[in-house]
């Protein structure tokens, strides 16, 4: 799951990005709002963590224009000003959930939780494939039951496939959703984590062929399985 933080509070947008990475998400940051509407409009972003108050543009005109350009993200509203107006303002501007400065960030992570899960209503908390459980609760992967330990990167990428289906994920699509802006890397490093993938879950008694190449097109689970 990538997630971007729209925050000039550095000391707020540094803590909750340190709490986000520790579960799991990859995380970008912006400090103000001409910044976030540049990268909310370059990357795909399951969540924008956006602050009410920020510089150039603030927090309601940036989620009105996202919402007018049709970015499907998730957007949590961060308003330091308790009152109803603001959290109404929020809302009808387009915001799917708010949240109060200020805030516990266990909290905080517990409200993203909620708010992912909503958006994903059609998956079941367990991911499964030929015999692959996928379990992002526990951040834990199995195959017949056994445990693979996979990379950090190995493990965005098989949730990725899992979330995917049979859909064919193109090496652009691939980089896009699973390395930051600043670290995307070269095409062939996508087939290096491909083949590591595929190769752990050969290892745990996996076909080879589980995650399969289409030709000229990219990958993508293999629907024989």
């Amino acid at each position: 799951m990538k997630i971007l933080i729209i925050e000039d509070d550095e000391r707020i947008s540094s803590a909750t990005a340190e709490i986000l990475k520790d579960n799991h998400y990859l995380v970008e940051t912006a400090f103000d709002g001409q910044i976030g509407w540049e990268l909310a409009q370059t990357m795909n972003y399951d969540l924008i963590i956006l602050d009410l108050m920020l510089p150039k543009i603030d927090g309601i005109t940036l989620c009105q224009k996202l919402r007018k350009i049709h970015c499907q993200s998730l957007i949590l509203m961060l308003t330091a000003k308790d009152t109803n107006l603001d959290q109404v303002t929020g809302l009808d501007a387009g915001a799917d959930d708010y949240v109060v400065k200020p805030f516990d960030l266990k909290l905080l992570l517990a409200r993203i939780r909620a708010l992912l899960r909503r958006n994903q209503s059609n998956f079941p908390p367990i991911l499964t494939w030929e015999n692959i459980s996928f379990d992002p609760s526990k951040c834990e992967v199995k195959y017949n039951n056994k445990l693979v330990d996979l990379t950090p990167k190995e493990y965005h990428l098989l949730e990725l496939f899992l979330r995917s289906g049979d859909r064919i994920l193109t090496k652009g699509m691939i980089m896009e959703r699973l390395w930051l802006l600043e670290d995307i890397p070269l095409e062939e490093t996508v087939k290096v984590h491909i083949k590591g993938l595929r190769n752990k879950l050969k290892l745990a008694g996996g076909n080879p062929n589980l995650i399969e190449n289409i030709y000229g097109l990219g990958y993508r689970l293999n629907p024989n399985f």
